[in-house]
């Protein structure tokens, strides 16, 4: 027969780790290692509002109180011939999405709109595995007339590439470069199997070579252990992205994980402390599925837990929170929306 642990030995030792981070992370700006990541994920829920509060004051040192804000849109979406499992833009699943193409003068009137709201970030994605002749001509005349209209960062998020398509992309002055690693190198091939882990790293490591930023993020919640979730949120603090962007699984219809369910919120704050304590100096950026999984309150808590970059109005196939909800929240939070600058 085991015996529990009294409860105050208990408290001490699930504090110790913020007693480490705080030395080591808040003070000396030294992430978090993978063992000790684990730890922050397994807190127990009372010292969850400990953790978040030494995230937020590891923000605010390494990162600065600016707030970045973003805005997304899709050139193609869907018809997609990779099988990413929680993707309903993959034309492998039977899901509801269908391809479609979006003008340019839709991107452009998306750009304004975006800049509009305070963004400084605007992001074009496509469904593709990598693009071809035609997108990367398209993206350059898309380009070309953004600029052309309105003051704003120009991201893109087109899969795979080539290091011909690389330089083309940063000559043409793409700001930032979207490739998400999604899910640990353990855990990948329960998700994808279209394409590797190892593929990935190949173009996130082009795009920094080539002197864009690199946005590299996860998507947390789709059956993943606590375990890899450290692994994932170490393996991005390697690779030493810019901007990673945090997803919260929204099971999809159609899908391989339409039946996952959705993650726990206070799973999803250990997480999101847990990111930042091992990246103190990168933009934490609030993405897709917080609404379902976080809410009004949670969306509030995790702002003042670490995340510093938050993505306005609607993702590529769900809906986001209203734009003016998440301005007006930053507003009540003292959060300054961090100014334009162009940066290439």
């Amino acid at each position: 027969m085991t015996t529990q642990a009294p409860r105050a030995t208990r408290e001490s030792t699930a504090y110790a780790i913020l007693d480490t981070a705080r030395e080591q992370v808040l003070e000396h700006g030294e992430g978090l290692d993978e063992g000790q990541l684990l730890e922050i994920l397994e807190l127990p829920d009372d010292a969850i509002p400990a953790a978040l509060q030494l995230a937020h004051e590891v923000r605010l040192k390494h990162c600065g109180e600016d707030v970045e804000v973003e805005g997304i849109i899709s050139i193609k979406t869907g018809g997609c011939p990779e099988d990413c499992h929680f993707c309903s833009q993959s034309g492998l699943f039977d899901s509801p999405v269908r391809g479609v193409w979006l003008d340019i003068p839709e991107l452009v009137k998306a750009a304004k709109e975006t800049a509009a709201t305070g963004a400084t970030e605007f992001c074009i994605v496509a469904a593709v595995r990598g693009p071809d002749i035609k997108l990367m001509n398209q993206i350059k005349f898309a380009i070309d007339r953004i600029n052309e209209e309105v003051d704003i960062n120009i991201a893109c998020s087109l899969g795979m590439l080539t290091q011909r398509q690389v330089d083309q992309l940063a000559e043409w002055g793409v700001h930032r470069y979207n490739h998400n690693l999604e899910t640990a190198r353990s855990y990948f091939p329960e998700v994808v199997t279209t394409h590797s882990y190892e593929e990935r790293l190949e173009t996130c490591a082009m795009v920094k070579a080539a002197g864009m930023e690199l946005c590299c993020g996860a998507l947390i919640g789709m059956g993943e252990s606590l375990a890899q979730r450290a692994e994932l949120a170490a393996q991005l603090a390697t690779l030493e992205p810019h901007e990673v962007p945090l997803n919260f699984l929204n099971p999809r219809p159609g899908t391989p994980l339409e039946n996952q369910g959705i993650m726990d919120g206070k799973d999803a704050l250990r997480a999101i402390a847990a990111f930042r304590l091992a990246m103190p100096r990168t933009v934490l950026r609030y993405a897709g599925g917080r609404e379902l999984t976080l809410g009004d309150l949670g969306t509030r808590d995790g702002l003042l837990g670490g995340i510093n970059a938050v993505i306005v109005g609607n993702y590529l196939t769900t809906l986001g929170r209203p734009a003016n909800a998440d301005l007006n929240l930053l507003v009540e939070l003292n959060m300054p929306i961090k100014e334009f600058q162009k940066s290439l």
